[in-house]
């Protein structure tokens, strides 16, 4: 085996022996199950998880409720595999919260439930109604003050936070993987104007800067996307920029300009697969910092924009619940933000220590 495939191989050896990194991934892992399914595993399928129904707004976790499913007066047309896969599936019925129902003949009777002790008698034919007409619901984390349950919508945030963490990433690492090399390796003139550049964004706030990529971009998903990921790429330049310093030096790196190799070629296919080492620390970091930063992004309000569910926008939204009957439609998401971003951060501590980031040059 040659040292270039024994390396990866230790590394990973020492990571299966970090207890804390190999939850971190495994947490990672079924984050990502998650969010490629959601609309599979969502007890609510409909797009964005919101099927409101105001009747059942802010009951606490483990709730319980009987719906009767009523056509809609509109046809829905079929959802594929792919297309629910995406963005969910349109509900083909309305469900209308009930307490008690009575079949007559033709007919269902049922007694619409309004509020605690108030309710309506309603009847509906059969043929408006499902095959089977009355369903029983569990809400296992509650439900928002719109009716919406908790759980889908945590479940359907998952796919946001993990694609800003990614697309932030991978924004972050291009910009910073070209800029550090290039200040780097040419040093000189290339590294003042580069190293100007990079101290001028390092000295704006994170938060600021980002509030003024997304009011210039706009409120919306792919947009904050952007906004993050400009802002993050200055800590990738500047860890990419000592790398390729120390690297330029090597013994490695004068036999390519020996050989007469480009500085395109010597970066790209030399010097960048010896360094990937921290900058899969740094990427990891960055992604439990990008979760951050969109949830709180839309808490703020400039973040994700509603009906699309945001774990920082479902804490903006039940916050006040905190101090009353309700506290867990707050802290759920709390909850879940917490257990992704320390996730990360294990991974990024676990890679820190296996590939020997410190002590490798």
């Amino acid at each position: 085996m040659s040292a270039s495939q024994s390396f990866p191989a230790a590394a990973w050896r020492r990571l299966k022996k970090n207890k804390g990194a190999v939850c971190g991934l495994i947490v990672i892992i079924l984050a990502a199950f998650i969010a490629v399914f959601a609309y599979f595993l969502a007890p609510d399928s409909s797009p964005f998880a919101n099927r409101i129904i105001l009747e059942i707004g802010g009951e606490k976790p483990g709730y319980q409720q009987f719906f009767i499913k009523v056509k809609k007066d509109k046809d829905v047309s079929a959802t594929g595999f792919f297309q629910q896969l995406i963005s969910g599936k349109e509900d083909i019925y309305y469900y209308v919260p009930i307490t008690k129902h009575e079949l007559q003949r033709d007919s269902i009777v049922v007694q619409k439930f309004i509020d605690d002790g108030v309710t309506e008698r309603r009847a509906y034919h059969l043929s408006q109604t499902a095959a089977t007409p009355v369903v029983r619901k569990k809400f296992f984390l509650g439900t928002d003050k719109y009716g919406r349950d908790i759980f889908s919508r945590i479940i359907a945030g998952t796919r946001v936070s993990l694609s800003v963490g990614l697309i932030t990433v991978i924004i972050s690492l291009s910009i910073g993987l070209v800029l550090g090399s290039l200040a780097g390796y040419f040093r000189g003139a290339t590294d003042d104007i580069i190293m100007w550049f990079i101290n001028v964004i390092w000295s704006i706030p994170t938060l600021l800067l980002v509030f003024a990529i997304t009011l210039a971009l706009g409120k919306g998903f792919w947009q904050v996307f952007i906004a993050v990921g400009l802002t993050m790429w200055v800590n990738v330049a500047r860890l990419v920029r000592g790398q390729v310093l120390a690297a330029r030096e090597l013994e490695y790196v004068e036999a390519t300009r020996a050989l007469g190799f480009s500085a395109f070629r010597t970066i790209v296919r030399h010097i960048w697969p010896n360094i990937m080492g921290p900058v899969m620390v740094i990427a990891a970091s960055n992604f439990a910092s990008a979760i951050v930063i969109e949830a709180g992004l839309s808490f703020l309000g400039v973040g994700v924009q509603p009906p699309q569910p945001s774990w920082g926008l479902m804490i903006k939204e039940n916050y006040n619940f905190i101090i009353t009957q309700n506290p867990m439609l707050a802290l759920a998401p709390g909850f879940a933000i917490m257990l992704l971003v320390l996730a990360f951060n294990l991974l990024g501590n676990g890679l820190r220590d296996a590939l020997h980031v410190r002590g490798r040059v």
